[in-house]
């Protein structure tokens, strides 16, 4: 778990120029070569990638997923608020490669279904417990992750589980079920039943009072 930034995996795109000059229109339909180094999670905005820009020798932060494509001839641009659902929730993040998954499509704000490649996952977490917890990144009605996803029209997006179907053309059949799963309400916990104790043994293979009473 990393505090504000955790590298990425090497991942070439290429940025949209007018990102890089304050969203100036003039440099619309232009691109430069870059290569994903790291990424950003600040709580209630947008997530931030830093890109080694080839061609500049330029390390460039803070730029949202919008800001980048993986080819140049592009379908139709989908918006920020579509490519990316929810804003971060903490600035404890985490990335990992969930095994499996690769290709997927995804429900977005637009109710559009857009299709493409699995690549990683970014998660937050609240750690540090001697600070207030103001968000919900550790509140399982309220979590959501980040699943990356390269699109097929030539954009990224990072979308929550919920809002994605996965195929694979061995372990998911052509026609799948619709989803009509009920959003988890519980917050899940084991030591919660105060009759079993073990508190009144130092035995490595501890038992209970009454397990100890039952070998009698």
């Amino acid at each position: 778990m990393s505090f504000l930034v955790h590298p990425l995996p090497p991942i070439n795109v290429y940025v949209r120029k007018e990102y890089l000059y304050d969203l100036d229109p003039a440099y619309e339909g232009q691109f430069t070569p870059g290569i994903w180094i790291s990424v950003k999670s600040v709580q209630y905005k947008a997530l931030y990638f830093e890109t080694l820009l080839t061609d500049y020798g330029a390390l460039y932060d803070k730029l949202p997923i919008s800001a980048f494509v993986w080819k140049t001839n592009h379908g139709e641009l989908l918006p920020l608020d579509v490519l990316q659902l929810w804003d971060c929730f903490d600035y404890d993040i985490t990335v990992v490669h969930k095994p499996i998954l690769s290709r997927c499509e995804f429900f977005g704000k637009d109710r559009r279904m857009h299709g493409g490649e699995y690549e990683f996952t970014i998660d937050n977490c609240h750690r540090d417990t001697s600070t207030l917890n103001t968000n919900f990144s550790e509140h399982d009605p309220e979590h959501k992750s980040f699943n990356v996803i390269r699109l097929d029209n030539g954009q990224f997006a990072a979308q929550p589980n919920n809002r994605v179907i996965w195929r694979d053309s061995s372990l998911t059949p052509d026609k799948l079920l619709r989803p009509d799963f009920k959003v988890c309400t519980q917050n899940y916990a084991v030591e919660t039943e105060p009759k079993w104790s073990v508190g009144h043994t130092d035995e490595w293979q501890y038992r209970t009072r009454e397990e100890e009473e039952n070998l009698k």
